[in-house]
């Protein structure tokens, strides 16, 4: 059973993985309607992942005998600037994700609750790929600069990161 404080900790984390989930659905719309398909593809996938996280925590809540609760959430911003500052503030959203993550850890210790932190190791991990996967991507973009040609081909190069993020264990 969990406590009162974890469950509202875990649906705090519901709500951030919802959250995520629109951001990136959010930054693939807007790079479709740019006519970047492969950026497009990848974001979508990476918001039905972002998805697939929250349905996580909201399945281990309520089988643990809490409540998981579904949130209002704000509104993602519909422009992005360039690709650089998209990908930016995708790496910069990924450190905040890490950092409720972290909170969320930290949480489970102080009140003793060890299945709910052993649950939640496979989210710590899951952090530290996708802080490293935006990090790489941000190099390719620098390496890249304001190359037309170089976009083009990031943009056909980054479907093939789709699949080597599958999750063998993603529910």
């Amino acid at each position: 059973m969990l406590s009162k404080i974890i469950e509202d900790a875990l649906n705090k984390q519901v709500t951030v993985e919802a959250a995520s989930s629109q951001v990136y659905l959010a930054m693939a719309s807007w790079a479709e309607t740019l006519g970047f398909e492969g950026v497009a593809t990848f974001m979508y996938a990476h918001s039905d992942e972002e998805r697939e996280h929250m349905l996580k925590l909201v399945k281990f809540i309520n089988e643990r005998g809490g409540h998981a609760k579904v949130s209002l959430l704000e509104a993602p911003p519909a422009e992005f600037g360039s690709f650089k500052e998209m990908f930016e503030n995708l790496f910069e959203h990924e450190v905040k994700v890490s950092k409720s993550i972290n909170d969320l850890v930290d949480i489970t210790l102080k009140q003793k609750d060890y299945a709910t932190h052993n649950f939640l190791q496979w989210y710590v991990s899951e952090q530290i790929e996708e802080e490293a996967l935006a990090r790489n991507i941000l190099d390719k973009i620098n390496l890249i600069g304001d190359d037309k040609g170089g976009l083009y081909l990031f943009d056909n190069d980054v479907k093939r990161l789709i699949g080597s993020q599958a999750e063998p264990d993603s529910n």
